[in-house]
């Protein structure tokens, strides 16, 4: 029998290596191999072995088995590897282990095209919107952009038309003797006859406002939620206006109701008053969101948390465009939830030796509840005091919405009557307004409440822009008093109702919609909400910056603005809720600014000549040291004046008078630089 030659394997080290002097033995049916050098690398070392196939020849295409050493080389091809080589594949020659299987391949490709329609198709729902109608609405903001507050909005289609929000702003520093600001209604009165209703999204003043100024020219009905029409009451109530009362349209959230060309439903919100709302405005061009003022508390005092799985339902239907609040759209992250101020006033009241006086928004219902839900587990009686928060506070627990037994309140003039440490007083004023009750407690000109130095006060809101001079004003005089005063030394004694950009992209996430309008807030606060709006998708093509006044035309085709309206702003006197001329304003601003000169003079016209000095009083010009300086100057213009003048324009007084204005400020220009307001008054004998 003949011996079964033994095959080298990389895993037998006992294996011999073949010597490199021996000429192996030509095999049958073999051509005799040629002896074979010696090979040695560059060190003069013998180059590894190559392994032998089954006859005993070299594989060329195979690795070393194993050094001069004998050590193993793991890079080796075995020769089980090579006995199955007709059988299998070179790993080298497989692309990709799916091509193993055809099908399965394609069954893979296809579903990742599948699974990119169906993300495509659910982020751009509006691709249901139908292109084919010709319908479309217009959108003109008649204030709210470019500014906080005094939001109003106009919808119109071909035939109707709806006010969303009529409300109102604070005067800047210089509008002297004006309380509140409220929107011009002109372009309102050229479409008259289109509107067929007011909706109305919160309780705010900068929402609700100016309704009342509105109704006593031009009433419409209105639809709103409870509570904002409880409050609208109220100051129906102080206008004379009860009758209109007749007007109002308490809705249900989740129901939508036909107002004209429009089928509109209410969305529950959170925000920093109770029963806000967001509203959905459907039109044969499609559904707007119009989110109002909004944030997304998931732990709101009443526990009615946003209602997101209806901006969702909206979302997968398609959205035409989103109207979104862009007041907090620098603002990183989320806003905190209104739950944790009460801790913060736990803590305030644990500690507090004598009175808490706090001093919120009167329409923060939900803090002013907080304040007093505290002050009582500490065992303190509550003092309402400020006629808008004690309206606001008792409209709420009359409609249900808080709960407090009535015996825990008690009236001011009864304060006095319990210790310091029972006592808890809840007041307006925390915008600096001069009349608010916390400004005349600061000043000491409260009729019953005079600040101690035993007193906590808590101003629990943040200075509307604008109002921060009026803010810092009141805290300096309450400090001088020795109180102690928390405000924002506290992180967590008041939190923003508005959305921070984690929220704002939530609305967008969900909604999905085509076009995207940012709204409310200064310009910067759009252009900043807009840039989110892109970062979640929304081609910056469809979005469109808008300022008041600015209308907007938007169908599923395009968005576009088409138009510019007349806008302003009106000036109200609030202590007798009446109008103050725009030039009463613009002659207060000049006075405070350049002083006044007031000049009585008689005049001869027979002898072209004064009759007797001229009598000229300045205020704000000069100082009282040159009074008698500045009207010698004075005698001296009028004079010359008149003797210069014709005959013709001496007979006529009033354009006597509006010549001598003219002169005398130009000469007080010269001098000072500055114009004066001129009261001539002339008497011609």
């Amino acid at each position: 029998m003949e011996e079964k030659k033994q095959v080298e394997t990389p895993q037998n080290n006992e294996a011999k290596k073949p010597k490199t002097d021996e000429v192996k033995k030509p095999q049958p049916r073999k051509k005799p191999q040629p002896r074979k050098k010696p090979q040695h690398n560059h060190n003069g070392n013998k180059k590894p072995t190559q392994p032998k196939d089954k006859d005993g020849n070299v594989d060329q295409n195979a690795k070393p088995v194993a050094d001069k050493d004998g050590n193993k080389n793991p890079n080796a091809k075995k020769p089980q590897q090579r006995r199955n080589k007709q059988k299998f594949q070179s790993a080298r020659t497989k692309p990709s282990a799916l091509e193993g299987n055809e099908n399965w391949q394609n069954d893979m490709r296809k579903t990742i095209e599948a699974n990119k329609r169906v993300q495509k198709e659910r982020l751009e729902k509006f691709a249901q919107l139908n292109l084919k109608t010709d319908a479309k609405i217009r959108i003109t903001p008649l204030g709210g952009l470019g500014e906080i507050g005094g939001n109003i909005c106009v919808f119109e289609t071909d035939t109707s038309a709806i006010i969303l929000d009529v409300g109102m702003s604070f005067p800047s520093e210089d509008m002297h003797g004006v309380d509140i600001l409220i929107p011009d209604f002109s372009y309102l009165r050229t479409i008259k006859k289109k509107i067929k209703g007011i909706v109305i999204t919160h309780a705010h003043e900068d929402h609700i406002g100016a309704l009342p100024y509105l109704f006593k020219e031009m009433q419409f009905p209105i639809y709103a939620t409870p509570l904002p029409l409880g409050m609208i009451s109220n100051k129906f109530d102080e206008h004379g206006l009860k009758a209109q009362k007749k007007l109002f349209r308490p809705v249900e959230k989740r129901k939508v109701y036909q107002i004209g060309d429009f089928d509109v439903e209410w969305i529950h919100i959170t925000h920093s008053i109770i029963d806000a709302s967001s509203l959905a405005i459907t039109t044969e061009a499609g559904t707007i969101i119009h989110t109002g003022d909004f944030k997304i508390d998931h732990t709101p005092i009443d526990g009615y948390v946003t209602d997101l799985h209806r901006f969702a339902h909206y979302g997968e239907k398609g959205v035409l465009a989103l109207l979104s609040d862009s007041t907090n759209s620098y603002k990183e992250g989320i806003t905190r939830s209104e739950s944790t101020v009460g801790k913060t006033f736990d803590a305030i009241f644990s500690k507090a030796k004598g009175r808490v006086i706090m001093s919120t928004f009167s329409s923060n219902i939900h803090r002013v509840y907080q304040a007093i839900d505290h002050g009582v587990k500490h065992g303190r009686k509550v003092c309402v005091i400020g006629r808008s928060m004690e309206r606001n506070l008792f409209t709420a627990m009359d409609l249900g919405y808080i709960d407090f037994d009535k015996s825990i309140f008690i009236d001011p003039h009864e304060v006095n009557k319990y210790n310091d440490k029972d006592v808890l007083i809840v007041t307006t004023g925390s915008q600096g307004e001069t009349m608010s009750a916390l400004y005349r407690m600061a000043t000491d000109e409260h009729r019953h409440i005079k600040i101690k130095t035993s007193d906590q006060i808590i101003i629990s809101a943040k200075a509307i822009p604008g109002n921060e001079g009026s803010v810092s004003k009141v805290l300096n005089f309450l400090l001088k008093s020795g109180a102690n005063v928390a405000y924002q030394d506290f992180s967590e004694i008041h939190v923003s109702g508005h959305a921070a950009q984690e929220e704002q992209k939530l609305i967008l996430r969900l909604t999905k919609p085509k076009f995207f309008i940012p709204v409310h807030g200064e310009y910067n606060h759009i252009v900043k909400h807009r840039e989110t709006g892109i970062s979640c998708g929304v081609p910056a093509r469809n979005t469109i910056l808008m300022g008041d006044g600015d209308q907007i035309e938007v169908c599923p085709k395009y968005v576009k603005k088409v138009k510019s309206v007349k806008i302003g702003k009106v000036f109200i006197d609030n202590q007798i809720n009446q109008q103050i001329s725009s030039d009463v304003v613009i002659d207060r601003q000049k006075m405070a600014d350049a002083g006044m000169v007031m000049i009585v003079a008689q005049i001869d016209k027979s002898e072209h000549k004064l009759i007797g000095k001229p009598k000229v009083v300045s205020y704000g010009l000069v100082p009282d040291s040159k009074d008698h300086a500045f009207s010698k100057e004075m005698e001296g213009i009028i004079d010359q004046f008149v003797i210069n003048s014709k005959k013709e324009l001496i007979q006529n007084t009033r354009a006597f008078e509006n010549e001598l204005r003219g002169v005398v400020r130009k000469h007080i220009y010269r001098k000072m630089k500055k114009y004066p307001t001129i009261v001539p008054t002339i008497f011609v004998m």
